[in-house]
């Protein structure tokens, strides 16, 4: 790549996308001197570039953008990721959650500890299609009997994924005949192009109905997923109110997601909780 002051904005940004894709990343730095441009030019061509899903920013400079998902691990295989920061996420949303009203969780592992967490909250209704999250509510109830307050818990039927949620039409008619107050949704991955998406095509038409059901949607996601693609989206960032996540997110994520949606780091000082 030969230095050019007089480079068109489109021939420099092909270059530099033939680039990232040849040497598998490229520093902002390296760039500008090979470009013979400002420091800004080159992070405004790389914003460019990221916006066309053709690239992924990094910290100090651009990678190939990873090819959208397929492949949906386990529940367990999940349950050992980033163990802090959901247990850091589940005890913030819980903080959003009011005793006496209706509320969804999807499947996940970071739903799954969001649902340990409720426990304590009284008289909640709480529907899920996830057999682990009905499993939280069931044992508590086993081990203390039936107390005043305890949640009700209403779980869909349907076939069984990796993650250990119910997809597919039977659930998809349970829940479209439902109407919740507040949905907790855990996801594969999330971004602006993108949306919210998940690799698992019935997963994510059951999640789409959970969507259309609730008042108020927040997403319960660790940074890890920010940037994420998986094969199927089912919700814009619109349709979304709230993103419980870690502080590991960086802050021009943030920034960026806060352009959609409000953003709660777990952990970070906030306005008040309740008010969603």
């Amino acid at each position: 790549m030969s230095e050019n002051q007089n480079l068109l904005a489109e021939q420099r940004r092909a270059l530099i996308l033939d680039e990232v894709r040849r040497r598998g990343g490229v520093r902002v730095n390296e760039l500008t001197r090979k470009l013979g441009v400002s420091d800004m030019t080159v992070r405004r061509d790389l914003d460019s570039l990221a916006r066309q899903g053709v690239l992924e920013k990094v910290h100090g400079g651009a990678v190939p953008v990873v090819e959208a998902s397929t492949h949906e691990p386990g529940f367990e295989a999940k349950s050992g990721l980033e163990l802090t920061a959901k247990e850091d996420i589940a005890r913030a949303a819980a903080r959003l959650v009011t005793p006496g009203t209706a509320i969804a969780l999807s499947g996940g592992t970071t739903t799954y500890a969001l649902a340990q967490h409720l426990l304590e909250v009284p008289d909640l209704t709480v529907v899920t299609n996830s057999v682990r999250v009905a499993d939280v509510f069931h044992a508590a109830q086993r081990t203390s009997g039936q107390r005043q307050g305890a949640a009700t818990v209403v779980l869909t039927g349907g076939v069984r994924t990796p993650s250990d949620s119910l997809v597919g039409p039977v659930a998809d008619q349970a829940i479209a005949a439902l109407h919740f107050d507040l949905l907790f949704l855990g996801v594969h991955g999330i971004s602006v192009e993108a949306g919210l998406s998940t690799p698992n095509l019935a997963e994510a038409e059951t999640n789409r109905r959970l969507v259309h059901s609730a008042r108020r949607v927040v997403v319960v996601a660790d940074h890890t997923k920010w940037g994420t693609v998986g094969l199927s989206s089912f919700a814009t960032l619109e349709q979304v109110d709230t993103l419980v996540t870690d502080a590991g997110l960086p802050t021009d994520a943030r920034a960026e997601i806060a352009e959609h949606l409000r953003v709660v780091v777990a952990g970070e000082p906030t306005e008040d909780d309740t008010d969603i």
